[in-house]
């Protein structure tokens, strides 16, 4: 009989839909050892939060199907051991989209009317209504940071209570701002004359410490801040010393940087409102993420395909044995060029060369979208949505084959089109699967991705390379690999260069005065 194996607390409701398909079997708080002993039996694993799906489970998990994840994010779970073993993961993408949207909402307005502070007055024994004078949200400004599901619903809303809507997407055409009925516009701008901002963004490089000393003080001394994403998305030392001088009016938070919080500065302030971590802890979010995530896995277990797989739904051992290898190129190539690119990308070329050519070409399209889109959505870009994800940004896709060969049997060329430029990357795989980037701008290079990576566009003069050496190496900064690509001499070349370690602040731009330094740019991979 066809089991599964819920190993997480998760609302009855879910359980009665598993039961409908398999015998469920409810066994919370085992460890990982103990997981991986009764795995074998089990041809669906359900779970929130609590356990690490590690890469011994999935193993050991030979009849396993699907592993299901109630709730948004899937750190949890090893998802490439999974898909090399032809293992379905999907998650709840949306199911605590509306809880997450209305407990910012909340907080918006339990700040502007001081509504904790006058609750434990009156609790006290007081009647005090000169101390908790408030203010309207009615036309005032709300500075959206991220319009994707869950800030385009508070956007939304708050533009229903009169509110003026400015907003910060990089991956967001005009068109959906539009219909959102927000006015897109610069981090700058947003930061200046929003009454209001409220953040729903992952946290990635480009996003942690978004809000900091430096972005505060362009702000105005009326501002509300409030934060239901993800922690360490804000500077939480340079928040509380603007609120503790009342340089902003007030913030309130559902998310930090360490939790549970520890001993916090933020604690101690009158102008703040902290909440323990409540955007998705609603009775509907739970009970939404359950049905969700159970009829994927019941579905999945007749054999039907699943709604929201974050890895290739029904992808088979067969199926990854022969483009396993071209998945990871296309999404670390898609991954790279866009972080190239930049900005507000609106096309988005693929082009299958040689003999990938002749290959299946929808799942190595999907993975170069997921790869572009993952740095600026994290989690909630998957191989189900990100051609739709790509679409509602305005992002015009073409796809391309060429079977003539080159220096490589199979390559496979990215190029992408942004506000502030295009780039282009071709990559190849070796013998033994290892990924080489080909071609960057059209220069021929042969150098493997890494996870930190610097890329500069130059003159083909002397002192170049030297001169990045040197001053990377005043900084500490050691470098794994280095090459350069040209196509005529003392003409433009680029260079590749490979890092231990991220680049420290600043440094780029001091990469962009040495002589003969066109354009740099930093990746991380």
């Amino acid at each position: 009989m066809t089991k599964v194996l819920v190993s997480d607390p998760i609302d009855q409701i879910g359980i009665d839909i598993l039961s409908q398909v398999a015998q469920v079997d409810v066994k919370v708080g085992l460890k990982a050892e103990e997981i991986v002993k009764i795995i074998p039996e089990y041809d669906a694993l359900m779970l929130r939060s609590g356990t690490k799906v590690t890469k011994e489970i999935i193993e050991a998990g030979k009849g396993l199907k699907i592993i299901g994840r109630a709730g948004v994010g899937v750190d949890n779970i090893d998802v490439p051991a999974a898909t090399r073993n032809g293992i379905i993961v999907v998650n709840s993408p949306e199911g605590n989209t509306i809880a997450a949207a209305e407990h910012a909402l909340a907080m918006m307005l339990a700040l502007s009317r001081h509504i904790p502070d006058a609750d434990l007055s009156i609790k006290d024994n007081k009647w005090d209504r000169k101390s908790f004078i408030g203010v309207e949200v009615y036309k005032k400004s709300l500075g959206v940071v991220g319009l994707g599901k869950i800030g385009s619903h508070v956007a939304s809303v708050a533009r229903a209570m009169g509110m003026k809507i400015l907003a910060f997407d990089p991956f967001i055409s005009q068109e959906r701002a539009e219909q959102l009925g927000a006015t897109l516009v610069d981090l700058d701008t947003l930061f200046s004359e929003s009454d209001y901002i409220t953040l729903h963004v992952p946290k990635t490089p480009e996003t942690a410490h978004l809000i900091n000393a430096e972005s505060i003080a362009k702000m105005k001394p009326t501002v509300r801040i409030i934060n239901c994403s993800r922690g360490g998305i804000i500077d939480e030392d340079a928040l509380a010393q603007a609120l503790q001088e009342e340089r902003i009016a007030g913030a309130a938070l559902d998310v930090f940087e360490q939790e549970p919080l520890g001993e916090s500065k933020l604690r101690s302030l009158k102008n703040v409102i902290l909440t323990p971590h409540l955007g998705a802890s609603t009775t509907e979010a739970q009970v939404n993420v359950a049905i969700d995530v159970a009829e994927q896995i019941r579905d999945v277990l007749l054999g039907l395909p699943a709604r929201s797989a974050v890895n290739i739904p029904g992808l088979t051992p067969e199926v990854m044995a022969k483009l396993g290898h071209y998945l990871k190129l296309a999404e670390t190539l898609g991954t790279l060029v866009g972080q190239l690119a930049g900005g507000r990308i609106d096309q988005f070329n693929i082009s299958l060369q040689g003999d990938l050519a002749s290959n299946e070409s929808k799942p190595i399209v999907v993975a170069a979208i997921k790869g572009l889109l993952t740095p600026a959505l994290r989690e909630r870009v998957n191989y189900v949505n990100a051609s739709l994800e790509a679409k509602e940004r305005g992002i015009k896709v073409i796809e391309t084959r060429d079977a003539s060969a080159h220096d490589y049997s199979a390559t496979l060329h990215l190029s992408a089109r942004g506000d502030i430029g295009e780039h282009s990357v071709t990559g190849a795989l070796l013998s033994n699967g290892e990924i080489r980037i080909v071609d960057l701008d059209g220069f021929p290079i042969n150098v493997p991705p890494s996870n930190y990576m610097v890329f500069t566009l130059h003159r083909d003069m002397p002192g170049i390379i030297g001169n990045i050496g040197s001053l990377l190496g005043s900084f500490n900064v050691n470098i794994a690999s280095m090459q350069v690509g040209r196509k005529i001499v003392r003409g433009d070349a680029v260079m590749a260069l490979s890092l231990d370690d991220p680049l420290p602040e600043g440094l780029l731009s001091e990469i962009g005065k040495v002589a003969g330094i066109r354009d740099a740019y930093t990746v991380k991979l």
